[in-house]
């Protein structure tokens, strides 16, 4: 899976820190996630999606 995490994240001017905030989880687990290293469970990117004012769908896409 890739994401646009950072490029949604970016967008609305919010830090990894304050995503990770608003998620619960640790700045390093938001970056991560954004570089691919750790796939969140379904209710991390439920969180994110809300967080970041999206779908989880938009926010993973399946490796082409």
């Amino acid at each position: 899976m890739e994401n646009i995490i950072r490029a949604r994240r970016k967008a609305l001017g919010l830090s990894q820190e304050e995503l990770a905030r608003r998620c619960g989880v640790s700045r390093q687990t938001v970056n991560a996630i954004e570089n691919n290293k750790y796939d969140p469970t379904l209710s991390l990117a439920f969180r994110l999606a809300q967080s970041l004012q999206t779908t989880v769908d938009d926010l993973f896409r399946p490796l082409p």
